[in-house]
């Protein structure tokens, strides 16, 4: 029996459908907890190339939402693991492992020839690198992020507006699951979201899930969303680099272990601020920019 008849019998896929979910190439970003649901899905789907990209091995603390792996698994590459379970689930994709973190200066290279990126790193630098190369090159990205019992998920770029238009700006505080914590069921439920909505561009389905936002609150039972298809994409914003990116000519100014200040650039200098997170770097970035200096850039060490 065909593997993907409960698909094609859907008058929206059909073989046709099934064909061009056949010849795609997916790129996720993450091999964890939403990784571990949206993967299998799109493998499942009949996707025909995934490349997964993610430098961490698998840990027991992680299991509880990381379902994609067994005890048999620990200390291996979540990438390398993950790559070969898909390829059990169905041996006619191709799965490739990509064991490295993926960072604005390899992001280019690495996605160069998928038809769509999913970023399930849940990380706000690698979310925003992701939004500004898939904005430039227009390719599609599905993002989610996941905390606690809430979380996000969003078709972003591809025509639509950019994930900066949405979220122009950071929270307050940076919160992940190693400190916060998080259950593994919404992680679960953003990660089948993700993978639904990867599909449905891959098959050009209508209403399009990109410019489209869905929120869940499952502390309060709360499920919202809304279009962003209007959205205007936001001024000069600091931009997102990786160490090895910052220039000789760069004012650089290390935040780590100590109090923001006032830069002096040269006319035309790019200001380039450092902090282990990022969100340090980030609010002083945007100081900068606010007093008219319009190349600023940041780098978060720990991300």
């Amino acid at each position: 029996m065909n593997r993907y008849v409960r698909q094609e019998i859907l008058p929206e896929i059909g073989v046709a459908g099934q064909a061009r979910l056949a010849a795609a190439r997916v790129f996720v970003v993450g091999a964890g907890g939403l990784g571990s649901t949206v993967l299998p899905l799109l493998a499942g789907a009949g996707v025909g190339r995934i490349d997964i990209v993610d430098p961490d091995h698998v840990e027991e603390s992680n299991l509880h939402r990381q379902t994609l792996f067994r005890m048999s698994d620990l200390a291996q590459p979540k990438a390398e693991v993950a790559a070969q379970s898909l390829a059990a689930l169905n041996p006619e994709g191709r799965f490739i492992a990509h064991v490295t973190r993926l960072d604005p200066e390899n992001a280019a290279n690495l996605t160069a020839q998928a038809d769509l990126i999913v970023d399930a790193a849940d990380s706000f630098a690698t979310s925003y690198a992701l939004s500004d190369l898939c904005f430039a090159v227009e390719r599609p990205l599905i993002s989610a992020s996941v905390l606690a019992r809430q979380g996000y998920v969003g078709g972003f770029c591809g025509g639509a507006p950019s994930l900066r238009a949405v979220f122009p700006d950071l929270p307050s505080r940076l919160g992940s699951c190693s400190d916060t914590g998080v259950m593994g069921p919404v992680v679960a439920m953003l990660g089948a979201l993700q993978a639904q909505m990867a599909l449905s561009v891959l098959l050009g389905l209508k209403p399009s899930p990109l410019g489209q936002l869905l929120s869940l609150d499952l502390a309060r039972w709360h499920v919202s969303g809304f279009r962003f298809d209007g959205a205007p994409e936001p001024g000069a914003m600091p931009e997102i680099l990786a160490p090895a990116q910052i220039d000789v000519g760069d004012l650089v100014i290390d935040l780590r272990g100590r109090d923001t200040v006032d830069p002096q650039p040269a006319p035309g200098q790019r200001v380039v601020f450092i902090c282990t997170s990022g969100l340090r770097a980030w609010r002083a970035a945007k100081r900068c920019a606010a007093l008219g200096h319009h190349r600023v850039a940041i780098v978060g060490d720990g991300q």
